[in-house]
C-alpha cells in the first residue's frame, strides 16, 4: 500500500495502535504454567473489544488467532497446550485489520531469568529493527534495510534467518514489495515510493540461517539449532523517514 490521503494514515494508525496494544497486553499477562492458548485467547479478547479482525484467521485460516512460538519455535507457531515455563524465549507476533487496514507487529520476550547471552541477543535483535526502519524514507533502495541489519549483526557475531522477510502491507496483510530482504543482499534495485507502508521484522539469531518447517504445516524452526528473535514493525515511508504506527496508545 501507498499512502497518498490523511485518511488513510489515521486508519493505519488505529488498527496499528490495536495490534500493539494487544501484543502489549499479552507480554503483560505472560507467566510461567500459563498455556499458549491461554495467551492467544488475551490476544483474541483484546482485538475483539477494539473491533479488529485477526488477520491470520482471516487470510490464511491460522488455528489461532495470534502466532506464538517458544523457543526452538521461531515463527508462527500454533497457539495450543504448551505450558510456558521460566527461562523461556517467547515470541508473539500480531497482525490484524480494521476498516479494510492492516498491521503487523511482533517482539521476543524472556520469562523470568534468562542467560546473559539470550538478554543480549534480546536487546540486540531490537535494535536490528531500529537499524533497519532507520534506513526508511522517500527514494531510498529498499536493500538498504538489509544491508544496515547485515553489517549490525556481522559486527555482533550473530547470523540472520535469509528465508523469512520484511513484506508490504496495508491493503492486504502481504502485498507489494512482496519480500523486503533484511540480511544483506546486491540483486535488489527497488526504491522507496513516498507514503509506502510495509515491515521491518529481521530474524537474528545466535547460529541459524534458515526457516524449516515443521510437522504441523505451520510451525517455523531454526536451522542450524539455536536461538533466534524477532522484532516487528509495520511502518510507512515518508521524505523525512519512517513513521512507526505499531505503537501502543
Amino acid at each position: 500500500m501507498t499512502i497518498t490521503q490523511q485518511d488513510e494514515l489515521d486508519g493505519l494508525k488505529e488498527i496499528g495502535r490495536i495490534v500493539a496494544n494487544t501484543l502489549q497486553a499479552m507480554a503483560r499477562a505472560m507467566e510461567p504454567g500459563m498455556t499458549t492458548r491461554e495467551l492467544d485467547e488475551i490476544g483474541r479478547a483484546c482485538l475483539d473489544r477494539a473491533g479488529a479482525v485477526s488477520a491470520p484467521q482471516a487470510v490464511y485460516d491460522f488455528p489461532g488467532t495470534t502466532c506464538i512460538s517458544v523457543n526452538e519455535e521461531i515463527a508462527h507457531g500454533i497457539p495450543g497446550p504448551r505450558r510456558i515455563a521460566a527461562g523461556d524465549l517467547v515470541n508473539i507476533d500480531v497482525s490484524a485489520s480494521k476498516n479494510g487496514l492492516f498491521a503487523d507487529t511482533g517482539a521476543s520476550f524472556r520469562v523470568g531469568p534468562v542467560s546473559p547471552r539470550i538478554d543480549r541477543l534480546c536487546r540486540d535483535g531490537r535494535r536490528a529493527m531500529e537499524v533497519g526502519i532507520a534506513k526508511v524514507a522517500s527514494n531510498r533502495p529498499l536493500a538498504g534495510i538489509g544491508n544496515a541489519i547485515g553489517r549490525f549483526a556481522e559486527a555482533r557475531g550473530y547470523t540472520l534467518v535469509r528465508n523469512l522477510a520484511s513484506h508490504g502491507v496495508g491493503r492486504s496483510l502481504h502485498e507489494y514489495p512482496e519480500e523486503i530482504a533484511t540480511w544483506p543482499t546486491r540483486s535488489d534495485r527497488r526504491r522507496i515510493d513516498r507514503g509506502l507502508v510495509l515491515t521491518v521484522e529481521p530474524f537474528l539469531s545466535t547460529g541459524a540461517q534458515q526457516a524449516i518447517e515443521g510437522g504441523d504445516g505451520w510451525t517455523l524452526y531454526g536451522d542450524p539449532v539455536a536461538p533466534v528473535v524477532q522484532y516487528e514493525h509495520t511502518v510507512v515511508a515518508t521524505d523525512r523517514g519512517a513513521i512507526v504506527v505499531t505503537l501502543p496508545g
